[in-house]
């Protein structure tokens, strides 16, 4: 079925990809659906993992915990976010999603619009800036510890 003619997408629809931060589970997108405002995921989060400081330039955010809990930072605000609880992410404002629980945290990234004008396709998105400062060393300074990614360990 093509995604201009799909109008519901099942778990055996979703399109998995793995990264280093989570395994994702992409449930809207214009290679699934005819979505051209909106990008949904389901992103799976193990323990002790992240995704580290970074910022989209053009689209803005909501994550949307389902399960577990996440460290939210946006900008420099830091929140502990339960299941039912959300943050919203302005577009070019700098993020992190830390999982430093023993349970894994699982939730919906929605972000807006899908596809961006031509004039902005080309621009990178997300934009990582963990190692800048003062990203590279915010969480350190208040105690708290690295995550997990790649196998390897973020100094944060």
């Amino acid at each position: 079925m093509s995604p201009s003619d799909r109008r519901f997408v099942q778990i055996a629809d979703a399109l998995r990809e793995p990264n280093v931060w989570t395994n994702n589970e992409w449930l809207c997108r214009p290679d699934i659906v005819a979505a051209k405002d909106l990008l949904l995921v389901r992103a799976n989060m193990a323990p002790g993992y992240c995704h580290p400081f970074h910022y989209h330039p053009h689209r803005e955010e909501i994550i949307y915990v389902l399960y577990g809990r996440a460290e939210q930072w946006v900008g420099e605000d830091c929140r502990i976010l339960s299941t039912g609880e959300m943050a919203h992410i302005p577009p070019g404002t700098i993020h992190a999603t830390y999982n430093p629980h023993a349970e894994p945290l699982v939730f919906l990234a929605i972000l807006s619009p899908a596809v961006l004008p031509a004039a902005q396709a080309g621009d990178p998105d997300p934009v990582d800036v963990g190692t800048q400062e003062p990203w590279a060393s915010i969480r350190k300074g208040r105690g708290l510890s690295p995550c997990v990614w790649d196998g390897g360990r973020q100094v944060a």
